[in-house]
Parts: structure tokens; sequence; C-alpha cells
């Protein structure tokens, strides 16, 4: 089992380096989903968001964004398994956990951790309604 930190990390990395270790047959554990990084344009960032958004929640075109930091986390990963609806894709999807925060049965475990972002980014809970 690998848990990894998500603070400081970048959503497009990390989701991959998930994807490739869960299709290998690794368990992964990702804690602190509303600290990781989304890089780019904020304004760019937030109107994309709202587009799929909607008004109320719901889409009026397009796929629908979660609420909760650890589906956005979730969903950005399913997006890079390949087959996530079948076979070992399913396997693999069933095997990535995300938590808001760190669980206490997480908390004295050995996690992989990233290093301090700088440039231009945001977190993804500062998109969350």
């Amino acid at each position: 089992m690998k848990i990894i930190d998500g603070k400081n990390a970048v959503l497009g990395r990390l989701a991959s380096y998930a994807s490739k270790e869960a299709l290998k047959g690794e368990e992964i554990v990702i804690l602190n989903c509303e600290e990781v990084i989304i890089t780019g344009n904020k304004k760019n960032i937030e109107k994309n968001f709202e587009e799929k958004a909607g008004r109320f929640g719901h889409s009026q075109k397009g796929p629908r964004h979660h609420n909760t930091s650890e589906k956005i986390v979730k969903m950005t990963i399913r997006g890079m398994i390949p087959n996530y609806r079948e076979g070992r894709g399913r396997e693999a999807f069933k095997k990535i956990k995300c938590y808001y925060g760190v669980p206490k049965e997480f908390e004295s475990a050995k996690k992989i951790t990233t290093k301090e972002k700088k440039g231009k980014f945001s977190r993804v809970k500062e998109f969350l309604k």
C-alpha cells in the first residue's frame, strides 16, 4: 500500500502516478485532497468549473464536477485509467482511496510527499462551493 500526502502535489502528476501504480496492482491512499494544487490561471480554472457545474450544482451541458475535494481528485485519476468500467481498469479504480485531511489510521504511517511548489497555482478547496 502506498500512502501519498496530497499537500503541495500537482493534480495531474498525482493522478498519473496513482493511476499507473493502481494498474500495477498497488493499493493507493491519497490524504489531504483539499491541499492538492491545480496549476494555471485561476480565472480560467474557475470559469471551467462554473461552466461544468452549472448554476445549481448540476450540469446544463457536459460533465458535472463534484462538490468535495476527494471526489475531484478521484475523478481526475479515473480519467487516466483506461477502461475504468471493465476488467483491469475497474480493479485498479477500486484500489484508490482519497481522503479529506488525515484519518487516524494513517497519522503515523510513512507517506510519500512532494516539495513546496512555487509559482501560480490554486488549491482544489478554492473551487468548492
